[in-house]
């Protein structure tokens, strides 16, 4: 209390990856919480992902004092539970949950953030998933689809197999022009360089590990899976060369300056491609499903990888920063999410009609949540994932072939499994 006899003003510190939907969105949820909480105001601090995972996982900040409120992708969650960072929200979920808490979430968004314990250790924040963008100003174009009929036979179409993706891609990339037919997020942050190689793998009917958890990426499936999205570098060289230093949020700026005809990548970038500020292509874009593989195990698939907004263990105000996840959970913050140019996740947001007016991805968002994988909820996940991401950078960056960067990965990857007792 101050010597007026008012409540002193407490700061919650939230803590988040860099990405402008997150700061937007964060902003004016923030401001709205301290209008009806005006003893609480939000600190929102944002970092680049690489650092957010050492800063609050890998180097223990979650169970120190200073953040009360972190948004952790679910990559994260299993490790950041086996070392008691995070508090579990089911005290608070029973006593005061969000409203139409948890059926007013599709079950996909409900299944990672639960521990071995089966207690909730955060709310969905972000969704994706991924899905395919396309410019529709160059696929609805007449002179475009008469020639791509002359040259393949059959007419300009989103792709629906990945031998599909490849012809479209080659069609469209005109360097001369500026443009090429896809851009990927190569830069090896351990973020999309892995998600786009397991999206390639899970297309093709293949398995990161088998039932006794040794690695079986390295199979047939994984060869192809690998070696088609080193070949959009170097063997058709549809991908400029700048996406090697691209990470998720740069292609997407990438894409949204008309540099690229399709892009396979997180649908809230198909938001991006809406913001005047930084598209080039605003009213030109849509969405599909992730093609499939060729083969007779080839399937529609996405990543279902999200964000969730958690509360540090560490942290001193727990039932405050409890206060900041129910508020931004509800029906009217989810939807300033996706506005914003994040992805909310509650489906009253996926079905709202404006937001899908204004961000058409929403209208096949729940089609693509039948069919999503997630990669494997275990606290040795994150270290088999920088495995990967070193894997596919020396394969896209040349330093090694195909099948010797998959064979070493897969020693590593079970090297990493046997210490952690899996095969005992």
């Amino acid at each position: 209390m101050t010597d007026e006899g008012t409540h002193e003003t407490q700061t919650l510190r939230l803590i988040s990856r860099e990405f402008e939907g997150f700061e937007k969105a964060f902003a004016l949820q923030a401001e709205a919480f301290s209008r009806n909480r005006p003893d609480l105001r939000v600190a929102c601090e944002f970092i680049e992902i690489g650092q957010l995972y050492e800063t609050m996982v890998a180097g223990g900040g979650a169970a120190g004092a200073v953040h009360d409120l972190f948004l952790c992708v679910t990559d994260w969650l299993p490790e950041a539970i086996s070392k008691d960072l995070l508090e579990p929200l089911d005290g608070y979920l029973a006593a005061d949950p969000p409203p139409g808490w948890p059926d007013a979430w599709a079950p996909s968004m409900r299944g990672l953030q639960r521990g071995p314990d089966g207690k909730t250790y955060g709310l969905p924040y972000h969704d994706g998933p991924e899905v395919l963008m396309y410019r529709t100003d160059l696929f609805g174009d007449p002179g475009e689809q008469a020639r791509f009929r002359r040259e393949h036979g059959r007419d300009l179409a989103p792709p629906e197999t990945w031998a599909q993706f490849l012809e479209v891609a080659q069609f469209f990339t005109r360097p001369d022009e500026g443009l090429y037919g896809t851009c990927v997020a190569a830069y090896p942050d351990g973020h999309n360089n892995v998600y786009d190689f397991l999206i390639h793998l899970w297309s093709r009917g293949g398995a990161l590990f088998d039932a006794a958890w040794r690695p079986r990426f390295h199979d047939a499936p994984g060869q192809d899976a690998l070696r088609f999205y080193a070949d959009l570098f170097h063997t058709y060289k549809v991908v400029s060369p700048e996406c090697l230093a691209l990470d998720s949020v740069k292609c997407g700026f990438h894409y949204a300056a008309g540099k690229a005809a399709m892009m396979w990548n997180w649908c809230g970038f198909a938001a991006v491609a809406e913001v005047p500020h930084f598209s080039q292509i605003v009213g030109r874009n849509a969405c599909a499903l992730v093609p499939r593989g060729d083969g007779p195990g080839g399937r529609h698939t996405s990543l279902n990888i999200f964000w969730v907004l958690a509360i540090p263990s560490g942290s001193a105000r727990k039932e405050q920063a409890y206060a900041f996840l129910k508020h931004v959970a509800g029906a009217e913050m989810d939807k300033v999410t996706s506005m914003a140019g994040g992805n909310g996740t509650r489906l009253s947001t996926w079905r709202d009609p404006e937001v899908q007016a204004t961000y058409s991805y929403y209208r096949i968002i729940e089609r693509v949540h039948e069919a999503v994988h997630s990669p494997p909820s275990i606290p040795e996940y994150p270290a088999v994932n920088e495995v990967l991401s070193q894997m596919v950078d020396s394969v896209v960056t040349g330093r090694r072939e195909v099948p010797q960067a998959l064979h070493d990965a897969a020693q590593a990857t079970e090297q990493i499994m046997a210490e952690a007792g899996y095969y005992r």
